[in-house]
Parts: structure tokens; sequence; C-alpha cells
């Protein structure tokens, strides 16, 4: 494959899904821009600290892609936070701040790059905790999933040139995944039906595959749990 005529922004991109699937597309010769908030990597491709809880961030991000390429060809939305607690734990900050990043950060990111597209694709990385397989302790990144879902189909209707489409996948190998305590993992995983994680590589496919794949219907969510695969 190749992607070389693509401007790609990536969120998220300094670790987990963000990085393999930056990686991969930068493989491919796609022009790749990502963003990162507290960490910086050493990559190949560009990187810019854009906080997503800031819409000035944002928007002097969506300058700089403007003045250094002129368009934008693709959106994926990466990025997420998860602060996992019980409810008589959880804060309103802790609840809103999941809700900022996840939610209003997609909605903001997306709004700014439209003005970039023609065509284009926007990507919105769910999970299937906005559906079915929540638990107590995330039910604030379970609310934001669920409404960014619905933004998904919401913005579909609103960019009728632009497909936007959400990929919802289950537990994930990643590095904020192995940090948790294993036996809630297990006990996850086992409670649902997961029999192992997703590999990050596989879901970064499954992404490009939205990219390419022009018979994803704008407003679809697609669904990837690792079980019925």
């Amino acid at each position: 494959m190749d992607f070389s005529n693509l401007v790609i922004l990536i969120t998220g991109a300094s670790k987990g899904i963000g990085l393999c699937l930056s990686e991969i597309l930068s493989n491919y010769n796609a022009k790749v821009i990502g963003t990162y908030n507290k960490t910086k990597v050493d990559v190949s491709f560009q990187m810019y600290k854009c906080d997503l809880k800031k819409e000035k961030d944002i928007k002097n991000l969506f300058k700089q892609i403007k003045d250094d390429y002129g368009k934008l060809d693709c959106l994926i939305n990466c990025a997420a936070l998860a602060i996992d607690n019980d409810i008589y734990d959880k804060s309103k900050k802790e609840f809103m701040e999941v809700l900022e990043v996840n939610l209003v950060g997609t909605f903001l990111m997306s709004k700014y790059a439209s003005k970039l597209m023609d065509k284009g694709v926007i990507i919105n990385i769910s999970s299937t905790d906005a559906t079915d397989t929540y638990n107590t302790y995330g039910m604030d990144y379970s609310a934001s999933k669920a409404g960014l879902e619905n933004l998904t189909k919401t913005l579909a209707l609103r960019f009728p040139s632009i497909r936007v489409l959400a990929l919802a996948p289950n537990w994930v190998d990643t590095e904020s995944i192995r940090e948790m305590d294993p036996g809630f993992l297990a006990s996850e995983l086992k409670r649902i039906g997961q029999k192992e994680l997703l590999k990050k590589e596989d879901v970064a496919l499954k992404i490009i595959e939205l990219i390419i794949n022009t018979d994803y219907v704008s407003g679809s969510i697609v669904r990837m749990d690792g079980i019925n695969e």
C-alpha cells in the first residue's frame, strides 16, 4: 500500500494504538502528523504537543497543519483517558476530565479538521464498553464512548462529503492495559468472554481497512471485540 498522497492526523500518537498506527502508516509513506500531551517519543513522523482539553491548543494545531500541508485527508481520534475508581471515590473533576478528552476533544478535533478536508475520513476510536462490556469503575469512560458513537453518527450527517466512522474494540494489549491490576483484568476478560487481548497491530490494520474500504458507510460503528472475530 502507498499512502504517499495522504496527510493523516492521529491523536494520542505517543503510545498504544496511536503510536502503532502512526508507525505503520509512516511505513506506507503517509504524511503522518501525531499529537501527544505529556510524553513525546522519538519517532520518524511529525509530532505536535496538544492538550485536547484546551481549544486554543487545537486551534493552533490546525493552523500549523494548514500552514505546513495545506490540507488534511484523514483524522484518527485515538487519544483517550480512563480514570477507573468506585463511584464514591470518583469526583466531578475526574468525570468531567474523561468527558473532555474522550468526547469533547473528539468533537473539537473533528470540527476543525473538517475545515481542511475536501472529502476525507474521520475515524473515532470507541469501545465495546459503549454498548455492553461496561463496568461500574469506568462509568465515565463508558459514558464518553457511548456519546462518541452518537457523535460519530451526527457528524456523518453534518459532513456528507466526509466518511465518519467509529471502531469499537474490546480490551487491547497496550501499555496502559498492562499496567492494570492483573487480577481485575483477568476477571473482566472472563466476565465478557474475551479469551485474549486484541493486538494493537491488528486494531491498527483494521483502522487502515476503514480508511481505504469505502464499503464502510459513513456513520457506521464497527465492532472488534476479540470474541466473534
